[in-house]
């Protein structure tokens, strides 16, 4: 780690698409390979629960305060990643 290196870097995933399929595969206790990144999460159905338990996670990992209606308001793996990945480089 540098010095000018936080160590909340050292924590975010390269491919935030690649750790939420995961994550969400992990719910859903199937593989991360069955995940449509396009597909809505609803249709999996991952309810108000998970959603909550997901931005839990994202801030955990990401270091990231995100609001309750993430997962309504990008509701696909691919749009919830690219949010971040945006959020992550602001």
């Amino acid at each position: 780690m540098t010095a000018t290196q936080s160590q909340s870097d050292t924590r975010i995933p390269t491919d935030i698409a690649d750790w939420l399929t995961e994550r969400v595969a992990s719910y859903l206790d199937t593989d991360a390979d069955s995940i449509d990144r396009d597909l809505p999460l609803a249709e999996y159905g991952l309810d108000s629960v998970y959603a909550l338990s997901l931005c839990g996670d994202i801030e955990d990992t990401l270091g990231l305060v995100v609001e309750p209606t993430l997962a309504w308001d990008y509701p696909t793996v691919t749009a919830m990643a690219e949010f971040l990945r945006a959020e992550v480089g602001a």
